[in-house]
């Protein structure tokens, strides 16, 4: 180690600067690094820097968790032989200690980058800080879960006031000083706290003043005056810029595990519920260079269409450029495919090494690559963002390749995936042709229509109000990634099909169009323009994703339209998984759409859906509420009961040979009264019962209850007025009796509500089985059926034994809507005060209403299934919460036994899927 850089390694270990506005120790302007005999880095329990390049690496592709995915994979780039700049990788464990120590570098961790500094020297044959023959770095994050531009990068590094002249008499004025201002630029507002837009304000005032527009049009005489102005936004801002290399190098590594708890990277993580990671990686590389000129360019390319899955190249380059200027949407890049008639070498390189890359990972790859002066460079590449119609046509073909098996590709496609092929579609193209104002590039497929708006808060606030809403800017930065998730779609001025708005769309599934170089948009007035249209916040737009088009006003949407790869792909989903999964339906209509969707039955028939049918229903149940005399609640339930019987009917019917579970009546009879003022709410009753209005007033004033949630519900109503619970299981049983005399297989379960004693469940089977044996006599017709219930409170999955055993029970139906409102002790209805403070502060993880609590409601459920099967080994178990669409609370229940999940007929296919992805995953662990 150079007595320079032995002298810097205790700086290493004290940080002075705490804020990231902050001014960094004086040092010469004209120091250069002297050089001495290497001494062996020192000795550390744990190996933190992991070196890549020239061939050779210490780690691979499989260390993704202590390397990050970067890391990983440029170290398995250069074992394979492609030629990648050599660097080293500082672990993500390295990050944590970091933080926990207070922002210091572990012991002998500053020691191992300096070690790994050397290897990068002797490799690329220059040195850092060396005017001569000068060493550029990138500072790269890199966590094991792509996190696209959530995490700090800087370029340029090890260029400063003399460093640049010698670039200049090296490689050229212009670009050495192109290099320098990028670097201060961009090193100013990662490390220092400089903000950007103070850079931009000097480069787009010197471009008015020289006649220009594109940033590569300024010679280098002016780009030595933007370092100038540069230089001076430092001294402005109250910073001092660091002159000496090592200190930027050690800075910037600061700052990009400080970028680990941005807040823009711990909103991602939270949105796409990434737990458990320890922190990011940090990448030190050689810089290759783009920008040097016509023969050299920068480019990412996928090896598949990541929007279509169409086996083809697809990307985008930039000529004379960097990185970012194609990342960031800075300028309108390429199409990959032109790249072969200017740099066809290089192209050529290219094409062979990005199919060699598929064939080894066995998966699309999105790749990052520099060409310098004709040569190419690979500089990252990782399993690829996707559509969900590009993620099922990718795996479908893979197969049919003999890339994969079909079990690799159920593991390739992730439920959201599926999901997003659920979405609605414009119903008709050619009827929304005469609003089509605009055409951008059509950067992520799909359809959205909502309400233009132009910042983050906006679009959170529209979504938090269950509006939908458009996002539209000049171009996206990390920054609006809570406003990229709250919106339908995303609409920007500049950008490509590779910048930061189209890869985190395509992640998410979001409808983008990007680089629309038409709209003119005016950020802090709140409008746009485009077509010669004006639209201000507030106003409606549409988005097809698909064609690019930009549609004033609300185009109309349609269902969408399941077949093709995705049939195929369902099919091997199905041979894998052993978990059934069912659907919650209420109608006919929806138990049709279950059973398209691949539902093996119904979950669960919320019996008092139903009466909100018509008016005539609901007039009726409230004439059946407001009754005082029991005869008149027997003839307002008789005039319910076609209703119900018509429905079950139907829904028997649509499910022919599957199970159908039914729950009898439970939420609180108040849910069935109208809203409004009182004095309004008593007319409207006392018009639709007949009733006087004090008797009105009198049964509304019974009915009120403190907490209705715990109160007069469930088998609670059926055991108090039984007429109720005879009226729905006569309209069951008939119903049944119907449709197996017409050669229907019915297969009707019926679960009792709310049970939290022994008693209860036994006095509801009794009254269930006496209304079956008088219809079966009445209408000759025997019908196979189960009485169970539904584990919703504490107590009834505490005494699961006697509940299955002398209770009676068939089966459980895990309602994990109300288990985790009572295990928690949390109103589902009023969480929402705390819940965004307790999500953001770590006290959860996740909102229990859709991811479940496993360690809790988990163990409840766990017990429950254990001792009910004890006590009753054909005990049927399923769950027909929220939770159980829910891809990471399906692999719990798989891993629990569990016989079924049950879910919205729209989210059937993210079940089986996830279902299937639990078996293969426990299969693998065995």
């Amino acid at each position: 180690m150079t007595a320079a850089r032995a002298a810097a390694a205790p700086m290493a270990l004290a940080r002075p600067m705490e804020t990231r506005r902050r001014r960094s120790p004086k040092s010469s302007s004209s120091r250069v690094v002297a050089r001495a005999v290497s001494a062996p880095p020192a000795t550390t329990e744990i190996k933190r820097v992991f070196t890549f390049g020239g061939g050779e690496a210490d780690g691979n592709a499989s260390m993704k968790t202590l390397l990050g995915g970067k890391g990983a994979n440029l170290a398995e780039m250069s074992s394979i032989g492609l030629s990648v700049p050599a660097g080293f990788t500082v672990t993500t464990e390295t990050c944590k200690a970091f933080h926990e120590n207070g922002a210091k570098l572990p012991d002998g961790c500053w020691e191992e980058m300096l070690a790994g500094l050397e290897q990068i020297e002797t490799r690329m044959g220059s040195k850092l800080g060396d005017p001569s023959n000068p060493l550029l770095l990138s500072v790269r994050s890199g966590a094991a879960v792509s996190m696209p531009g959530m995490m700090d990068t800087v370029l340029n590094l090890g260029l400063n006031d003399v460093v640049v002249e010698g670039l200049a008499e090296k490689a050229g004025e212009k670009f050495a000083f192109d290099s320098y201002r990028r670097f201060l630029d961009m090193y100013g507002d990662v490390v220092m706290g400089v903000e950007h837009a103070l850079f931009e304000r000097e480069i787009a005032s010197l471009k008015r003043e020289c006649g220009v527009v594109n940033d590569n049009d300024l010679n280098a005489v002016q780009l030595r005056e933007l370092v100038k102005r540069y230089e001076r936004v430092y001294e402005t801002a109250g910073v001092t810029f660091p002159q000496e290399p090592l200190e930027q190098m050690r800075l910037a590594a600061y700052a990009v595990f400080d970028s680990w708890n941005s807040d823009r990277a711990k909103k991602y993580m939270a949105i796409n519920g990434i737990v458990g990671l320890e922190g990011t990686a940090v990448n030190v590389q050689a810089m290759v260079f783009g920008n040097m000129g016509d023969t050299s360019g920068t480019g990412v390319c996928f090896t598949r269409n990541p929007s279509t899955g169409e086996n083809l190249l697809y990307g985008e380059y930039l000529v004379n450029a960097q990185g970012e200027d194609v990342v960031a949407g800075i300028r309108t890049p390429e199409d990959i495919l032109t790249m072969k008639n200017a740099l066809p070498e290089a192209y050529d390189d290219l094409v062979r090494n990005t199919q060699l890359l598929e064939k080894h990972y066995k998966d699309m790859q999105d790749i990052e690559f520099t060409v310098q002066e004709g040569k190419l460079y690979m500089l990252q590449t990782r399993s690829g963002k996707r559509t969900g119609a590009g993620a099922v046509k990718i795996a479908v073909d893979l197969v049919e390749a003999g890339m994969i098996d079909r079990a690799t590709a159920v593991t390739l496609v992730e439920p959201t995936h599926v999901d997003q092929l659920l979405h609605p579609q414009f119903k008709d193209e050619a009827g929304y042709a005469a609003d089509v104002i605009g055409v951008g590039l059509p950067a992520s497929p799909g359809a959205a229509v909502g309400q233009v708006v132009f910042d983050t808060p906006t679009a959170e606030d529209l979504h938090a109000r269950g509006k939908k809403c458009i996002l539209v800017r000049v171009e996206t930065s990390p920054e609006d990634v809570g406003g990229m998730n709250a919106a339908e779609g995303i609409l920007t001025a500049r950008g490509g099909m590779t910048s930061h708005a189209a890869v985190v769309a395509r992640g998410w599934g979001k409808t983008c169009v990007s680089g629309c170089s038409e709209l003119v948009v005016d950020e802090e007035n709140r409008w746009l323009s485009l077509g010669g249209v004006k639209l201000h916040e507030g106003d409606w737009l549409s988005l097809n994703g698909t064609t690019g088009e930009v549609i004033r006003g609300e185009a109309e949407l349609a269902p969408p339209a399941i077949g093709g790869d995705l049939d195929v792909f369902m099919s091997w989903v199905d041979e894998f998984r052993t978990l059934r999964v069912l659907a919650n339906a209420d109608t006919p209509e929806d138990a049709t759409t279950a059973r398209v969707n691949g539902a093996e039955g119904v979950g669960l028939v919320r019996t008092e859906h139903m009466f909100f049918g018509t008016g005539e229903r609901i007039r009726t149940v409230r004439r059946m509420i407001m009754a005082t005399l029991t005869s008149d609640r027997q003839a307002a339930l008789d005039d319910l009961l076609p209703f119900q019987r018509g429905d079950f009917d139907g829904i028997f019917r649509a499910m022919d040979g599957m199970p159908v579970t039914i729950r009898l009546l439970d939420p609180p009879l108040h849910e069935f009264l109208p809203d409004g003022e009182l004095d309004e709410i008593v007319a409207l009753l006392a018009a639709d019962t007949g009733a006087d209005e004090d008797e009105v007033v009198e049964r509304i004033e019974k009915l009120a209850e403190i907490n209705p949630m715990l109160g007069f519900r469930g088998c609670r109503l059926a055991i108090t007025y039984p007429e109720i619970g005879r009226m729905q299981a006569r309209a069951i049983f008939e119903a049944a009796c119907a449709a197996q005399k017409d050669g229907v297989v019915v297969k009707p379960d019926i679960m009792v509500p709310l049970v939290g004693t022994v008693a209860e469940l036994q006095n509801q089977t009794r009254m269930i089985r006496e209304i079956a044996a008088t219809v079966f006599e009445e209408t000759g017709v025997t019908v196979e059926y189960r009485v169970g219930t539904m584990i919703e409170i504490p107590r009834a999955a505490l005494l699961s034994d006697q509940i299955a055993g002398e209770g009676g029970a068939e089966f459980f139906s895990f309602g994990t809507n109300d288990l985790t409102q009572m295990t928690f002790g949390y109103s589902r209805d009023d969480v929402s005060k705390f819940l965004p403070t307790y999500l953001e502060k770590g006290i959860l993880k996740h909102d229990p209403f859709q991811v479940l609590d496993q360690e809790g409601v988990g163990s409840l459920i766990e017990m429950s299934v254990n001792k009910g099967r004890g006590a009753n080994p054909n005990l049927k178990v399923g769950i027909c919460g929220e939770h159980g669409g829910d891809p990471a609370s399906v692999e719990f229940f798989h891993e629990k036994g569990l016989d079924y999940v049950s879910c919205s007929p729209f989210r059937v296919p993210i079940a089986r899927l996830a279902a299937a992805q639990a078996a293969l995953k426990a299969a693998k662990e065995k």
